[in-house]
């Protein structure tokens, strides 16, 4: 099996077929199921939340099998994590990708989860010790984006679990857990 640093490739990344897409309807959806699952398990676990569609990315060329997605493909798949709400378009232009290999909600019980494990209730961080921070070191929260951790802690204000309150500067806007 193939691998792209610690990922293991599916087996039908060496498969010249799936770089080209396929006129078939039915052969097109497998396709592009296919490939959305596999940028959605790439990007969770690198950790990668943006996709640039003119980008570089790894997963859109096989040099093995001297193959590459055309810019058609490569739109067609993001613009499919689009539409499941696994990704938004950051541009007008849809030329960077949001990727959300969790949605917002999952994020949010996410961060409840490390408020709950760590014993933070009541208790005040910033954005930034959230993010990079010694507590949240090993958790998927650790390095995430600071866009997507903003969508979900404001959505867990809406719903009273914490209280958000702005500082001097960006980073040291401070979250207030609530029990």
């Amino acid at each position: 099996m193939q691998k792209l640093g610690d990922f293991k490739l599916p087996h039908f990344f060496n498969y010249p077929p799936y770089f080209t897409l396929q006129p078939v309807k039915d052969t097109r959806q497998k396709q592009v199921q296919l490939w959305k699952e596999l940028i959605l398990d790439y990007c969770r676990t690198q950790k990668i939340f943006v996709i640039g569609l003119e980008d570089d990315f790894p997963l859109f060329s096989n040099s093995a099998i001297e193959r590459s997605l055309s810019h058609e493909a490569r739109d067609i798949f993001l613009s499919g994590l689009v539409s499941d709400g696994r990704a938004e378009w950051m541009d007008k232009g849809h030329k960077k990708c949001l990727i959300l290999w969790l949605r917002i909600q999952d994020w949010a019980d996410c961060i409840l989860r490390f408020v709950k494990d760590n014993g933070l209730e009541d208790s005040v961080m910033t954005v930034e010790e959230i993010r990079s921070g010694i507590e949240s070191r090993g958790t998927e929260l650790h390095g995430m984006d600071r866009t997507v951790l903003m969508r979900a802690l404001r959505m867990l204000e809406q719903k009273g679990k914490l209280a958000m309150f702005k500082g001097s500067s960006a980073d040291d806007e401070g979250v207030k857990f609530s029990a």
